[in-house]
Protein backbone atom coordinates (compact mmCIF):
# COMPACT_ATOMS: atom_id res chain seq x y z
CA UNK A 1 0.00 0.00 0.00
CA UNK A 2 0.84 3.77 -0.71
CA UNK A 3 1.96 6.14 2.41
CA UNK A 4 -0.11 8.92 0.47
CA UNK A 5 -2.69 10.57 2.35
CA UNK A 6 -4.18 13.72 2.67
CA UNK A 7 -4.23 14.32 6.44
CA UNK A 8 -0.23 14.36 6.07
CA UNK A 9 0.81 17.74 6.95
CA UNK A 10 3.50 17.65 4.35
CA UNK A 11 0.82 16.54 1.58
CA UNK A 12 -1.71 19.27 3.09
CA UNK A 13 1.16 21.90 2.73
CA UNK A 14 2.38 21.24 -0.98
CA UNK A 15 -1.26 21.36 -2.23
CA UNK A 16 -1.80 24.75 0.05
CA UNK A 17 1.73 26.16 -1.45
CA UNK A 18 0.51 24.82 -5.26
CA UNK A 19 -2.80 26.55 -4.71
CA UNK A 20 -1.12 29.42 -3.48
CA UNK A 21 1.79 29.79 -6.42
CA UNK A 22 -1.20 29.15 -9.14
CA UNK A 23 -3.65 31.46 -7.20
CA UNK A 24 -1.01 34.11 -7.63
CA UNK A 25 -0.58 33.66 -10.75
CA UNK A 26 -3.63 34.07 -12.09
CA UNK A 27 -4.16 37.60 -9.73
CA UNK A 28 -0.99 39.10 -11.32
CA UNK A 29 -2.02 38.64 -14.94
CA UNK A 30 -5.43 39.82 -13.83
CA UNK A 31 -4.55 42.94 -12.30
CA UNK A 32 -1.09 44.02 -14.30
CA UNK A 33 -0.83 46.77 -16.18
CA UNK A 34 -1.50 45.74 -19.72
CA UNK A 35 0.28 48.64 -22.21
CA UNK A 36 -1.84 50.37 -24.79
CA UNK A 37 -1.67 50.55 -28.11
CA UNK A 38 0.26 53.73 -28.39
CA UNK A 39 2.50 52.69 -26.12
CA UNK A 40 3.19 49.34 -27.95
CA UNK A 41 4.05 51.85 -31.24
CA UNK A 42 6.44 53.76 -29.43
CA UNK A 43 8.08 50.59 -28.08
CA UNK A 44 8.72 49.35 -31.69
CA UNK A 45 9.90 52.89 -32.76
CA UNK A 46 12.16 52.98 -29.88
CA UNK A 47 13.35 49.80 -30.74
CA UNK A 48 13.72 49.96 -34.50
CA UNK A 49 15.83 53.58 -33.92
CA UNK A 50 18.24 51.49 -31.65
CA UNK A 51 18.98 48.64 -33.45
CA UNK A 52 17.07 48.79 -37.22
CA UNK A 53 19.28 49.06 -40.24
CA UNK A 54 19.17 52.06 -42.42
CA UNK A 55 18.60 52.22 -45.77
CA UNK A 56 17.21 54.55 -48.70
CA UNK A 57 13.50 54.94 -49.69
CA UNK A 58 10.90 56.92 -51.40
CA UNK A 59 7.79 58.99 -50.08
CA UNK A 60 4.96 58.03 -51.82
CA UNK A 61 2.26 59.79 -50.86
CA UNK A 62 0.60 61.34 -47.39
CA UNK A 63 -2.98 60.40 -46.37
CA UNK A 64 -4.91 62.46 -43.60
CA UNK A 65 -8.32 60.79 -42.81
CA UNK A 66 -11.24 62.73 -40.65
CA UNK A 67 -12.15 61.11 -37.01
CA UNK A 68 -15.87 60.07 -38.71
CA UNK A 69 -13.80 57.95 -41.71
CA UNK A 70 -11.19 56.33 -39.17
CA UNK A 71 -12.66 56.24 -36.05
CA UNK A 72 -10.60 57.70 -34.06
CA UNK A 73 -11.27 60.98 -32.05
CA UNK A 74 -7.95 62.61 -33.59
CA UNK A 75 -8.49 61.13 -37.03
CA UNK A 76 -5.37 59.53 -38.71
CA UNK A 77 -2.30 60.79 -40.36
CA UNK A 78 -0.20 58.40 -42.87
CA UNK A 79 3.01 58.62 -44.59
CA UNK A 80 2.98 56.08 -47.43
CA UNK A 81 6.47 54.86 -48.31
CA UNK A 82 8.47 52.47 -50.63
CA UNK A 83 12.01 50.70 -49.84
CA UNK A 84 13.73 48.04 -51.45
CA UNK A 85 15.75 45.08 -50.08
CA UNK A 86 17.64 42.24 -51.83
CA UNK A 87 15.84 42.16 -54.93
CA UNK A 88 12.13 42.92 -53.22
CA UNK A 89 10.24 45.91 -53.19
CA UNK A 90 7.89 47.14 -50.28
CA UNK A 91 5.08 49.70 -49.68
CA UNK A 92 4.79 50.57 -46.21
CA UNK A 93 2.54 53.31 -44.38
CA UNK A 94 3.42 54.68 -40.85
CA UNK A 95 0.80 55.87 -38.58
CA UNK A 96 2.62 59.51 -37.73
CA UNK A 97 -0.72 60.75 -35.60
CA UNK A 98 1.19 60.65 -32.58
CA UNK A 99 3.93 62.67 -34.03
CA UNK A 100 2.34 65.54 -35.10
CA UNK A 101 4.91 67.87 -33.10
CA UNK A 102 7.87 65.87 -34.86
CA UNK A 103 6.48 65.90 -38.49
CA UNK A 104 4.22 68.14 -41.00
CA UNK A 105 2.88 65.93 -43.82
CA UNK A 106 2.14 68.91 -45.28
CA UNK A 107 5.76 70.00 -45.35
CA UNK A 108 6.41 66.28 -47.02
CA UNK A 109 7.40 66.25 -50.83
CA UNK A 110 6.26 63.15 -52.93
CA UNK A 111 8.70 61.35 -54.57
CA UNK A 112 11.76 62.40 -52.58
CA UNK A 113 14.08 60.07 -50.91
CA UNK A 114 13.98 59.57 -47.34
CA UNK A 115 16.12 56.75 -45.14
CA UNK A 116 14.20 54.05 -43.41
CA UNK A 117 14.69 52.22 -40.13
CA UNK A 118 14.34 48.74 -40.71
CA UNK A 119 14.38 45.36 -38.73
CA UNK A 120 16.98 43.16 -41.10
CA UNK A 121 15.02 39.66 -39.38
CA UNK A 122 11.80 41.64 -40.35
CA UNK A 123 11.72 43.69 -42.94
CA UNK A 124 7.72 44.80 -43.28
CA UNK A 125 8.51 46.44 -39.84
CA UNK A 126 9.87 49.87 -40.97
CA UNK A 127 9.33 53.45 -40.09
CA UNK A 128 10.78 56.81 -41.59
CA UNK A 129 10.33 59.08 -38.08
CA UNK A 130 10.41 58.27 -34.48
CA UNK A 131 10.66 60.37 -31.30
CA UNK A 132 14.43 60.87 -31.47
CA UNK A 133 15.21 60.62 -35.29
CA UNK A 134 13.59 61.21 -38.72
CA UNK A 135 14.49 59.89 -42.35
CA UNK A 136 12.59 62.30 -44.02
CA UNK A 137 14.68 65.24 -46.08
CA UNK A 138 14.24 68.75 -46.77
CA UNK A 139 15.98 68.27 -50.29
CA UNK A 140 16.37 65.77 -53.15
CA UNK A 141 20.02 65.49 -52.53
CA UNK A 142 21.13 63.66 -49.64
CA UNK A 143 24.50 65.25 -49.89
CA UNK A 144 24.93 68.68 -48.74
CA UNK A 145 25.74 71.16 -51.56
CA UNK A 146 29.15 73.52 -50.34
CA UNK A 147 29.23 76.06 -52.00
CA UNK A 148 32.53 78.05 -52.92
CA UNK A 149 33.83 81.50 -52.03
CA UNK A 150 31.55 84.10 -51.85
CA UNK A 151 28.22 81.64 -52.19
CA UNK A 152 29.47 80.89 -56.19
CA UNK A 153 28.68 77.84 -57.47
CA UNK A 154 31.84 77.86 -60.09
CA UNK A 155 33.10 74.63 -58.75
CA UNK A 156 30.37 72.81 -59.76
CA UNK A 157 29.20 73.81 -62.79
CA UNK A 158 26.16 72.02 -63.33
CA UNK A 159 24.12 73.69 -61.15
CA UNK A 160 22.50 77.13 -61.86
CA UNK A 161 22.74 79.52 -59.25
Amino acid sequence: MSDFSLRDPGTLGAIAAVALFVGGYFTYRALRKHPSEEELERLRRQELVQTGRILDGTILDISDVDAHESGRPNGMQLILYKYEIAGVCYECSQDVTNLREYVNIYDLRLGFPCSVRYDPHKPINSIVVAEGWTGLRDTANSVPIRRGAAGSAAALPYLEN
